[in-house]
């Protein structure tokens, strides 16, 4: 009797591993692998709702999708959510932008903590004097920040990174506006800021890195910043 081929959900328990790829999961779009801090975990509500699990805590199966808003629309699209919660599970209206704001929370919740651990700081000249001397781990700007502030920062990126030898230029985000920073941040908005060296500020990179993945796709930075300057 022949043995029966396993099917592609045999991958998609969060109790197995990715065959080779040690704690790697696989998602369930793409069925590229990936660690857990690459993807976002989704699990079924009480409610039989699909909940993004953005700490990874919640119980009961759960599977994961590359952060990208394209690729969770297609989940939802295919119906690949019931698939892989083996459940006949509800994806509301709202799950795209509910899962926007939630890992926007989570960008500025971290902001706040790393500025408490001295590796979050904001206002032109310190972000100007960090980014030349090397300690800024990423650059941030508020959507509707003035042309010419985000210029200096940028020559100052560049400046560095002739000086430094470095392969890569230090990153840069704008994913909010000033009014958007003062509902999340309160007094704590920004205009300018970076993020240094530390687990609170590289905490703040890997979410800035999600975010800006999940709205723009795998399209570079430099290419949006390009765009910008164009218009």
């Amino acid at each position: 009797m022949m043995s029966q081929a396993h099917e592609p959900d045999d991958l998609l328990d969060d109790e197995k591993l990715v065959e080779g790829k040690g704690s790697e999961r696989m998602c369930i779009v793409t069925r590229q692998s990936g660690t857990p801090d690459e993807l976002i975990r989704f699990v079924a509500g009480p409610d039989k709702s699909v909940v993004p699990d953005l700490k990874r805590q919640l119980p009961g199966r759960g599977c994961w999708v590359t952060p990208e808003r394209a690729l969770i629309e297609k989940a939802i699209a295919k119906k690949l959510f019931a698939r892989a919660l083996k459940t006949d599970v509800k994806t509301g209206p709202d799950l795209l932008d509910m899962l926007d704001r939630l890992m926007a929370q989570q960008l500025t919740g971290m902001m706040n903590m790393a500025r408490k651990a001295g590796q979050f700081i904001s206002g032109a000249t310190k972000v100007d004097a960090s980014v030349r001397s090397g300690h800024a781990l990423a650059v941030f700007h508020a959507t509707d920040a003035a042309p010419d502030g985000v210029r200096k920062i940028n020559q100052a990126r560049k400046a560095w990174t002739l000086g430094s030898g470095a392969e890569t230029e230090i990153p840069s985000f704008r994913l909010f506006s000033e009014q958007e920073m003062d509902e999340l941040m309160g007094q704590n908005a920004f205009i300018h800021a970076c993020a240094l060296a530390g687990q609170a500020g590289e905490g703040v990179v890997k979410r800035a890195k999600m975010l800006e993945r999940y709205r723009n796709g795998d399209k570079p930075q430099a290419d949006l910043d390009a765009a910008r300057t164009i218009q």
